[in-house]
């Protein structure tokens, strides 16, 4: 899938408020309910999006078509809140909040994922290694910038992969009255903090 720009296009090329809040944030919801309307139908279609085409083919032109939005409404309201975070572990929590909010929406993500394996195994395989290298090379700019540790490499991008995929799975599928922001804190804790005991 093409990705997002650090910025993009501001608006939605019409007249009106400009909503520039992000999904995953209570603090940059959007705040109208045009943004909100925009932002479900971004959300909508990039479900539809990524199930006929496939992860590796879907691309954000395609997303905004099926919503009908300008393709600059996409990057006013679905670019990733890593961007706005202020370390790459703080990235990792932002980042985990979203994907639980985006499963609770769009449950039949994990059937359309676990149906490729038998499909098209190749496109199963290339999701998972192209989402973890993105998440490897996130790792390595942290590493790079001194937020992390100097060799978070790709064993920790697929520790972390792992992870998300089943906090997903039983806090977006199963069990919708766990509080997102909660368990993506305990996780982002672990992240930062292991599982030693404080002293």
């Amino acid at each position: 899938m093409d990705q997002p720009r650090s910025s993009g296009p501001p608006g939605e090329g019409g007249a009106g408020p400009v909503d520039t809040a992000a999904p995953g944030n209570p603090d940059k919801a959007p705040r109208t309910e045009r943004g909100r309307r925009t932002l479900r139908k971004l959300l909508d279609a990039a479900a539809i999006e990524f199930g006929e085409r496939g992860f590796h083919d879907a691309s954000i032109s395609g997303i905004t078509r099926r919503a009908g939005t300008a393709l600059g409404s996409f990057y006013t309201y679905v670019t990733p809140l890593v961007q706005a975070a202020p370390d790459e572990i703080a990235a990792e929590r932002v980042g985990l909040e979203s994907f639980l909010r985006f499963v609770r929406e769009h449950k039949e993500i994990y059937r359309i994922i676990d149906e490729a394996e038998f499909v098209d195994y190749d496109s199963y395989r290339r999701h998972y290694e192209t989402t973890v290298e993105r998440m490897r090379q996130r790792l390595e700019n942290g590493a790079a910038r001194g937020e992390i540790r100097a060799d978070a490499g790709e064993v920790h991008a697929w520790a972390i992969a792992g992870m998300n995929v089943f906090l997903g799975m039983r806090y977006g599928l199963w069990d919708e009255s766990a509080d997102i922001a909660d368990v993506a804190r305990i996780a982002n804790d672990m992240l930062a903090n292991g599982l030693k005991t404080r002293g």
